[in-house]
């Protein structure tokens, strides 16, 4: 299955009782995606970002654990959409690139 075979980075952020997971796809870490129309520059911080190189099938999982997600990457995005944690109207596209943040109650 093509989830197992592509790969994100997760980092899992602990605060407060709140569990903030950030994941990218891994071609992505380290590269600034530009959309200057939209007047909009994403940095993917390795700082934010890198944290466990994992299946998107695994970074699923850890997602269903979270409480916030800030999530980059056509592969994650387009997942998690699949797997119901991100609603398709929510997601921005920037230069065929789709992010998500999510905050679930």
């Amino acid at each position: 299955m093509i989830d197992d075979l592509l790969k994100v980075y997760v980092k899992i952020y602990r605060v407060n009782g709140e569990v903030l997971v950030a994941a990218c796809d891994e071609e992505l870490l380290g590269t600034t995606i530009v959309d200057s129309e939209k007047n909009i520059h994403i940095y993917v911080n390795p700082a934010f970002y890198e944290g466990e190189l994992m299946s998107i099938r695994d970074a699923l999982e850890v997602l269903k654990t979270s409480t916030q997600g800030n999530l980059i990457g056509k592969n994650i995005v387009e997942a998690a959409v699949r797997a119901g944690l991100v609603d398709s109207t929510a997601i921005l596209s920037v230069k065929d690139v789709r992010v998500a943040i999510y905050v679930r109650f």
